[in-house]
Parts: C-alpha cells; structure tokens; sequence
C-alpha cells in the first residue's frame, strides 16, 4: 500500500539548494504501551513494512515539511526511540504523562518557545499520512483554528442495551474521525492549558471542542487506518507465491489432442501417459511450485499405471487441494502455448473458461496465449507441442 507521501522530501538537499521552508510544526503521540497488537515490544516500535511504525508516520511528516517534530514517548523509551528515529531532521523526544491528553499538553508545552502559527497531532500507530491530507487541513486552519479529517460512515448504527438492539442512529450526521489533526498553535495550547481532566479526552478536537473552538472537517483517508491488532501487522503480500511450469509432449499419429482440457480437432494428438495436455501439466507444475509441493511426475508418476489415459483435469484439481490445505487459492494463472498448429486463437475463450472452471477462479485470471518458433527447433517443425505457465497464489 502506498502511504501518499514523497518518500524523495527526505533525501537530503544538495548544497546549493535553497531549505524548503517549513509549513508547520508536529506532535507524534507514540506514548502508549500497544498491548492488544500482540507484539514484544510497543506497538509503536515494531517493524511494519520493514520499518518501525513511528518511523513511517515521522517520515510523512517530514515530507509534509514539518519544522519541529517533537515525539511523545513512554518514560525508559529513550534508546529504542532514538534508534527507531535516526536521521531524520527536527525530532525532539519528550516524556508522555499518564493520559493521552497529558503527553500532548508536554510535547505543545515542550514546542511553546518556538512558537509555530500551525500544529499537527498525530498518531504514531498511524503509519501512513498521505500528503493530500495535510495539504487539506492546512489550508483550513485559514478559515477555522482547528481542522480534522473524517470518513463518512457506510454500516448502519445500532443502539444496544443488556445485548439488545435498543435503537438506530442516522449515520448522515455521523463521521470517523481520524489523525493527525491540525490546529492554530497558540489556540489549541490554551484549550489543553484548560482542560480540566474530568474525563477522558480521546482526541485532541474533543480538548479544542470542549474550550469552544470551532473545528472544521476535511475529507480523511482510508490510508489513515490505525494499527491496534496482531492482524494489522501481518502483510497478506507477504504470503503471495508464484510457480511456474513447463511441459512438452509430442505429436503422434492417432492420439486425440488435449489443450487446456478441451478436444481439439487435428490430424495428430500428443503421445503421453495420461490425456498429455501439455497446457495443463505446465498450469499443474505451476500451481504445485507457488505451494512448494513438488512437481507434477512426484504426485503423478508416468511408472503408475493407474494415471494412463488420466485427464489432466484431474492433475489440476488435486493441485488445487494441495494449495488450499496450505491456506493459499490461486490468484491468477497466464499461459502461453508453444506450437506452429492448431491454431489456438479460435479455441482461446473456450480454453479459458475451463481452465478458471477447474481452479475455481474467474475467467478475468485466466490468460491463454499462444507463440510460434518462427519454424525453429521441434515445435517448428510440428514435432510436438511445450507450455509454459505462471501460477500465483494468493492467501484463503
């Protein structure tokens, strides 16, 4: 997933190149212990994407030309922030207190002697901070000293009590709020100088709302999403495997000819122990190495005489299962035929339609195309029939 920032405003400027000034200063709350995301250290010192997570948020804030970024830290998180932080320009660490509302009064307290026009709060466990999303909130504090991007909501809304539907609530007058969210700087550290702390303050519109600021909305970004669970850490790329094939059979007098699991009409068919689709056995090998289960020969030796005369299409769903216990499915499979004759071309959609029908995809993941050898090699000479084939496998 793209974040939305430009990753090249933190390559460092060449020396004859004016400084980019600076459009804000920023707060990073990294403060919390993440305890529900599952992982050995704080949720916001664990690697996302090759990176600690706070790293990510820091850099698009960076990028987004913030001139001071303080980092709000738990207490004893010095060394691990340092570590997780080096290099970038303009990072202050500062204590957080025993609230959320508290580690943001210290870092605004801790940026009050530069005195900024504009300040960004922000998440530390929201990785992404796509660069639009700024520019939007930026641009609205010329008109409200305050300003926080929202998501409309698509569910409907229910009202419980005891377990029970109680009652609905009209999602149109509702909205997902989301960081970072920008204020006047002056503006929003008189409304956390006042905040009384009889309840618990969940963001810090709701410290500004509470001092009578007026808060505008800009539209958030699904990129926006924060990090709270162990699933949210794991990458579903990660898991993608890719397999490729490949197979050769030759043509024979009075064998029928298998491509793709159809019947082809021609004057000569492939010779092998089974049916011999040569396009098949390439999409089985394929299927079979994106799971690591071996080749086709191991699962069907050609010394079994129980697979003579077998349809391949036997061949490929057995491949199939053998991926599904391994919690993958086939993403998409592209083929490519090798042969001077037939011509594929008129058998193309047929040819498609069954082999997405025996790995249990859509026809839209199902590429067959077909090559000649410029009458080169065996295939150029109309001795035999290869395939080729690349499988990727994606997670149930």
């Amino acid at each position: 997933m793209d974040c939305g920032y430009d990753r090249k405003a933190l390559a460092p400027a060449s020396a004859m190149a004016a400084p980019t000034p600076a459009r804000f200063a920023a707060v990073l709350v990294a403060a919390g212990q993440g305890v529900r995301a599952g992982q050995p250290l704080p949720k916001q010192f664990a690697s996302w994407r090759g990176k600690p997570v706070v790293r990510h948020a820091a850099e698009a804030l960076v990028a987004a030309r913030a001139g001071v970024l303080v980092v709000v830290i738990p207490t004893g998180a010095d060394n691990i922030a340092r570590e997780a932080l080096s290099g970038l320009p303009g990072v202050r660490l500062v204590e957080g207190g025993a609230t959320r509302q508290a580690s943001v009064r210290a870092a605004l307290e801790a940026l009050a002697a530069d005195a900024p026009t504009f300040v960004l709060i922000h998440d530390a466990a929201r990785p992404c901070c796509p660069a639009g999303v700024v520019d939007r909130l930026v641009e609205a504090l010329g008109q409200a000293p305050g300003a926080i991007p929202v998501l409309p909501l698509v569910d409907s809304i229910a009202l419980a009590e005891a377990g029970l539907m109680a009652g609905t609530v009209e999602r149109e007058a509702l909205w997902r709020v989301q960081t970072p969210q920008a204020f006047r700087f002056e503006a929003i550290l008189s409304a956390h100088r006042r905040w009384t702390g009889a309840s618990t303050a969940g963001d810090d519109a709701q410290v500004a709302r509470a001092a009578g600021l007026a808060v505008a909305l800009v539209d958030g970004d699904e990129r926006l999403r924060k990090l709270t669970f162990a699933e949210d850490f794991v990458d579903p790329m990660a898991f993608v495997r890719t397999g490729t094939g490949f197979d050769v059979h030759r043509l024979a007098e009075g064998e029928e000819l298998w491509l793709c699991g159809i019947r082809l009409a021609h004057d000569r068919g492939l010779a092998g122990h089974s049916d011999a689709d040569v396009a098949l056995h390439a999409v089985v090998d394929a299927v079979l190495g994106a799971a690591g289960a071996g080749d086709i020969g191991q699962h069907f030796p050609p010394s079994d005489p129980q697979w003579r005369g077998a349809p391949s299409s036997r061949f490929v769903e057995h491949a199939v299962r053998l991926a599904r216990e391994a919690g993958l499915r086939v993403g998409n499979v592209d083929l490519t035929i090798i042969c001077e004759a037939p011509k594929i071309g008129p058998n193309r959609d047929a040819m498609r339609a069954r082999l997405a029908d025996l790995l249990g995809v859509a026809i839209e993941a199902v590429n067959v195309k077909a090559t000649t050898t410029e009458q080169l090699g065996f295939a150029g000479r109309g001795e035999g029939i290869a395939a080729q084939a690349v499988a990727t496998l994606v997670p149930l």
